[in-house]
């Protein structure tokens, strides 16, 4: 659930999301996502991670839950998840956590027509609220899932459902996955879906591809950069009213810098206001971008011990190039002293599979914008 009149100590949230005061713009693309879920068309939101998406998906539910009362609003993050079981699991634990959030009595009805769920309870350790997760025997998996569809559609409510990272059903061992979730989820006419995903080829070829199971079956979404006017307007009016600002030529340098990239921007933002009331200076930027890479040092550092040397190699290139066109060319693999094509090819694989390396109409960037800088640094 949004946290309601929440006044935030620094306003720049770099993480839940706390409500329309806090977030920046997206006015279109929250109607538009509003107006498709509420009419019955699931959406397929697709854009590189850290654009904004799962912000986005938030301030719709936020508006839904505000017009249409007992609309039911559930967001799950499916990134970490490994297969079917996983997948299960999360969407169980996120129902049974909903249902929680609004009484005790609900939920002992929930887990009456779920048998073989186990649940575990627990305390929110920042919040201190009740929280629940379940467990369920991995060999009930599909009866589990289809269970969860038919408890789903006997609600009398109207139910919106967003899965993050919906790409990574594709790594799952099981064959059918795809399949089974369409299934189900053409025959609940009260629940409404966002698919979002950061990989785009991925995503393609499971909404566009004829001969898989969701193909046409959504409306596509794109996300892009916030603009960057309405997002200095945004940021601005923080320091301003508490009697500071914000240079309109220091924020145009973070902008583009970091490419419109809303949380990098976040958090250096967050760093800047923490830090004093006016920012003017460059040199005010550099000092947060490198406080942020400090902290972050022994993370990165952790990533680059699991690469191998072509890998690594591979990454530090891409960095120092900034962005590359043909990874595999003659020219690039001599002016960066790395092995054969072949070799650049089976180590770019892995750099995109592990979310280390992004792959647009541009070319080939690091996909963590400080990692780049830390990378550089080491170069």
């Amino acid at each position: 659930m949004a946290k309601k009149n929440n006044k935030q100590q620094n306003p720049f949230v770099l993480a839940e999301y706390v409500g329309p005061e806090y977030f920046c713009d997206r006015i279109e693309e929250t109607e538009e996502l509003i107006a498709n879920l509420q009419n019955g068309r699931n959406t397929t939101l697709i854009s590189p991670r850290r654009i904004g998406k799962t912000g986005l998906i938030r301030n719709a539910f936020y508006q839904i839950r505000k017009s249409e009362k007992d609309a039911i609003c559930i967001y799950i993050d499916i990134y970490s998840t490994k297969n079917q079981h996983d997948f299960v699991q999360v969407l169980g634990t996120a129902i049974a956590q909903y249902v929680l959030s609004f009484e005790q009595q609900a939920l002992k009805r929930l887990l009456q027509f779920f048998g073989s769920w186990r649940p575990v309870f627990s305390a929110d350790p920042v919040t201190g609220m009740p929280t629940v997760s379940v467990s369920i025997e991995a060999v009930q998996t599909e009866m589990t899932l289809k269970m969860i569809f038919d408890y789903l559609k006997q609600s009398r409510h109207n139910i919106f459902i967003a899965i993050d990272e919906f790409q990574q059903i594709t790594y799952y061992p099981e064959t059918g996955t795809e399949t089974l979730l369409r299934s189900y989820m053409q025959f609940a006419p009260n629940v409404h879906f966002v698919f979002s995903g950061s990989k785009q080829h991925l995503m393609a070829q499971i909404f566009n591809s004829p001969d898989r199971p969701f193909y046409q079956s959504t409306t596509g979404m794109g996300l892009y950069p916030l603009h960057e006017e309405i997002y200095y307007d945004f940021a601005r009016r923080f320091f301003e009213a508490r009697r500071g600002s914000l240079s309109k030529e220091i924020f145009h340098v973070i902008y583009t810098r970091f490419g419109g990239i809303t949380a990098n921007i976040q958090q250096i933002l967050n760093r800047l206001y923490e830090q004093g009331k006016t920012v003017s200076e460059e040199r005010q930027v550099t000092e947060a971008i490198q406080h942020i890479i400090n902290r972050s040092s022994m993370q990165y550092e952790g990533l680059v011990l699991f690469l191998t040397e072509n890998q690594l190699s591979l990454l530090k290139a891409i960095a120092k190039a900034g962005c590359v066109k043909s990874p595999q060319s003659n020219e690039f693999i001599r002016n960066y002293e790395l092995p054969s094509a072949s070799s650049v090819k089976t180590a770019l694989t892995v750099l995109i599979d592990k979310d280390l390396v992004y792959h647009d109409a541009q070319g080939y960037t690091v996909y963590d914008k400080f990692f780049d800088i830390w990378l550089k640094q080491l170069i």
